[in-house]
């Protein structure tokens, strides 16, 4: 792959073509067939290569920002087998990039909305574990590799025809630390010396990867200097993105958004190093699935917040319905609140110093209802396995790895083979309020509203204010 070009000097001064049709270094190796997907920054077609006929997905990405994010983290995972492949990408000074990605017509969200509505609301448990052990696998390797997804959901797990699931839509992707340093991950050890599933699962894994044909990676250094992986600028702020809902179109290759700033990136690189490398945005990921610590503006974050949104998933696999449907951010808080209780220091130390803990107040949950009353009739070790995500405190969240040799993953019945798993068949869908209810929908409302009417607004003395809510 050709190495990514540096910034656009200015969007008013570079001239792009109207439409991917008239690209042709794009129509002379694939035939445009159709659009499947749009979004505020991003448009997806479905294409044939001629050169073998095989079926991609085109992803024409407008903004600078969020193509660059999502080349740089697809490269970085490019072995992985539970990661969409990029095939290759169009990119110049003058045009947009245009990233070819593996076509894939399925995601968990339609499997979801089948198993609900088709297969008699019943997933049973071994596809259930061969569901989430590919999840925990694609996760992994994205930590191991220092990289926050940011955005993950059912949708944004595309599934192939015979089973095999692929986590895609980088465009919100963070690598927080240069490739190569140790992981925390690396360290974890299984809890059992006996080989578990997941052992199996990671070798059959690593066999996959001494397989495949490497692609040279673009590496930080081809287009910046190797010792910095931050702005120069101080006020630079590269991660200055918000999320417009967008078509529900994961196979898609969802289409990302990102605030387009008037001088585009002025950094020629990704990485963030930490704090004072310049904030992270708290608006990333669509509201269900989006972390506490993220609901209360946090800019200091880490792959903690994926964990959280892995737990959603995982309960939402258990049930076949979203656990946390929020209508707003403040009535997203207010759902978790009513099951875990409320936020405080005691559950959660440090919690205080989150950017909007002293602008938004709950009245106490007296009777939280708990995580069992979510996930009916479910195992003691079902529960327990959401429980090790869902918690207030980040640090408290079990990683991809330690659920990996989680008991339950590893003990009868066995993660089907991924032969008998059940996938809804090619273009098939169940139509809009197949999951029987009106709101489906409301999973790409990605926003941060915060609806005031209806909430006490407190003045203080100070000018500042605070929000009551009950």
């Amino acid at each position: 792959m050709d190495p990514l070009p540096p910034p656009p000097p200015s969007p008013s001064t570079t001239t792009k073509s109207w439409s991917i049709h008239t690209r042709p270094e794009i129509t002379s190796k694939y035939q445009i067939l159709d659009q499947i997907g749009s979004g505020t920054y991003s448009d997806v077609y479905k294409a044939r290569r001629l050169s073998d006929d095989l079926p991609v997905a085109l992803k024409e990405v407008h903004d600078y920002q969020s193509a660059f994010r999502e080349i740089e983290a697809l490269q970085a995972l490019q072995h992985s087998p539970n990661v969409v492949v990029l095939h290759e990408y169009f990119w110049s000074h003058d045009e947009d990039a245009v990233l070819v990605l593996e076509y894939l017509d399925n995601d968990l969200s339609e499997v979801i909305k089948v198993a609900k509505k088709e297969w008699d609301g019943w997933v049973s448990v071994g596809e259930i574990k061969r569901w989430v052990v590919q999840i925990l696998l694609a996760v992994d390797a994205c930590h191991r590799c220092s990289i926050i997804h940011r955005d993950l959901k059912p949708s944004n797990l595309l599934v192939t025809s015979n089973g095999v699931l692929k986590l895609a839509d980088f465009g919100q992707a963070r690598i927080r630390i240069a490739p190569g340093v140790v992981s925390i991950h690396d360290n974890i050890q299984p809890q059992s010396q006996e080989p578990t599933v997941s052992d199996l699962e990671l070798v059959n894994q690593e066999n996959h990867l001494n397989a495949m044909v490497p692609i040279p990676l673009t590496t930080i250094e081809e287009y910046g200097p190797s010792d910095e992986f931050k702005s120069k600028d101080p006020y630079d702020e590269t991660d200055k993105d918000t999320n417009c809902p967008d078509t529900d179109t994961s196979c898609l290759a969802t289409c990302t958004t990102s605030d387009v700033e008037d001088d585009f990136l002025r950094s020629n690189y990704s990485y963030e190093g930490g704090p004072e490398s310049g904030v992270l945005t708290s608006c990333v990921g669509t509201r269900w699935y989006r972390a506490p610590e993220l609901l209360f503006g946090s800019e200091n974050y880490g792959p903690e917040i994926d964990l959280w949104s892995l737990g959603c998933i995982i309960s939402e696999l258990f049930t076949l319905e979203p656990i946390f449907r929020g209508i707003s951010d403040i009535d997203q808080l207010s759902r978790i609140f009513n099951v875990l209780g409320n936020l405080n220091e005691e559950v959660w130390p440090g919690c205080a110093q989150l950017p909007d803990y002293q602008i938004i107040s709950f009245e106490k949950v007296e009777n939280p209802s708990g995580l069992v009353s979510c996930l009916p009739n479910r195992s003691p070790d079902e529960i327990s396995l959401v429980k090790k995500l869902l918690c207030f405190d980040p640090a408290s969240r079990a990683t991809a790895m330690e659920l990996l040799h989680d008991r339950y993953l590893n003990e009868e019945p066995l993660p089907v083979p991924l032969s008998e798993l059940r996938v809804p068949p090619p273009g098939h869908s169940v139509g809009p309020g197949s999951s029987g209810s009106e709101d489906w929908g409301d999973r790409r409302d990605v926003g941060s509203d915060y609806e005031f009417d209806g909430f006490d607004v407190t003045k203080g003395s100070g000018g500042d204010f605070s929000i009551r809510f009950s």
